[in-house]
């Protein structure tokens, strides 16, 4: 398991960078080496183990001036699903997704690495929850606060598909999902603010999550884990 340095305390950065490896490099240099000769404690240098969450969002349109998000979810690997879902209310009273947003920017404090797809930087999910976000008045994750890895990479550069969708994917190696489909019907009373629809968005959202989660576990070793900062 691969361990991020940014949760270390003074101490064990020093530790870290003061204890060399047999190939004559520190172990801040040599990870590799500190995980084989001592796993994850040596003389009490404890590096806690990286936390994983796969996220993706429902939004109203492609832009987050136009729009608005839906709904969130974030599944811990191999764990629960979190998120939220706005509320009838929330729609009708133009409050929208600040409620919303204020909980994801929590959910994220629990995770180092996020996997998304096709939502890392330039691309859709995170910075539209970064517009948003700045939109109501909160702060977003900092530069290198958090890091992003997009599974949309593996996909594009370790398959030959004839799109690149993460239904795609799935679809092609019998991973279950998109049981719920949207389709411009649901899409358009959720927009009013219809309890069924948005309910129907949000389990929607749940799939994307579980289905994400197992296309991950089965392409992250063709390839490099890269990741960027959030």
């Amino acid at each position: 398991m691969k361990r991020n340095i940014f949760t270390l305390k003074k101490d064990e950065l020093h530790w870290l960078m003061s204890h060399y490896c047999k190939h004559g490099h520190s172990y801040m240099e040599h990870m590799k080496c500190f995980e084989q000769e001592g796993g994850s404690l040596i003389k009490g240098c404890i590096i806690p183990e990286e936390t994983v969450g796969f996220f993706d969002i429902e939004a109203s349109n492609l832009n987050a001036d136009f729009g608005y998000i839906i709904s969130y979810c974030m599944k811990e690997i191999d764990g629960d699903i979190s998120g939220y879902c706005i509320s009838p209310k929330e729609v009708k009273d133009h409050t929208f997704d600040k409620n919303l947003v204020r909980a994801m920017l929590e959910d994220f404090k629990r995770f180092d690495r996020i996997v998304v797809y096709f939502g890392s930087n330039w691309r859709f999910d995170v910075p539209y929850c970064r517009t948003r976000a700045l939109h109501w008045g909160y702060e977003f994750p900092l530069y290198r606060e958090r890091w992003v890895e997009d599974c949309y990479n593996l996909v594009r550069q370790k398959l030959k598909l004839h799109r690149n969708r993460l239904e795609t994917a799935c679809e092609y190696f019998d991973i279950p999902a998109k049981q719920h489909r949207l389709n411009p019907t649901e899409w358009q009373r959720a927009m009013t603010g219809c309890k069924e629809s948005l309910d129907y968005i949000y389990e929607h959202n749940k799939e994307d999550v579980i289905s994400l989660e197992i296309l991950w576990k089965k392409l992250k070793n063709y390839g490099p884990r890269t990741k960027g900062s959030i």
